[in-house]
């Protein structure tokens, strides 16, 4: 499995990991202790946590669409990514540069914003 050499690719493969099912995949997009703000009013903390509520996410196979992403914005080592999903919720994401170059999410708010 591949890591994400920029922290726009990590969008692509959410996407890619979602659709396949892919909750081991989904949680090796994320730092070892990373945050994840799901399920809703939730917050999840940690690989092996935010596995297990990608698979309870992913058990009834949804299709996952993708969104429009916003521009990166870069700061050394930190990156903040958001994506306008397919029903206009928007996402936020902090991305970190691991010492090997790929790119983790360290901070993961899946629906910042809803569509009004």
């Amino acid at each position: 499995m591949t890591g994400a050499t920029t922290p726009d690719e990590l969008g692509r493969l959410f996407l890619q990991r979602a659709n396949a099912g892919d909750a081991d995949g989904l949680a090796a997009l994320y730092e070892p202790d990373a945050v994840l703000a799901f399920p809703a009013g939730a917050t999840t903390v940690g690989r092996d946590a935010i596995r297990r509520v990608y698979a309870d996410l992913l058990a009834d196979r949804p299709r996952f669409e993708p969104g429009r992403p916003s521009p990166t914005l870069l700061r050394d080592d930190l990156a903040l990514t958001s994506t306008v999903l397919a029903d206009g919720a928007v996402t936020a994401e902090v991305a970190r540069r691991q010492p090997d170059g790929t790119w983790l999410w360290a901070i993961d708010h899946p629906r910042i914003a809803q569509p009004s």
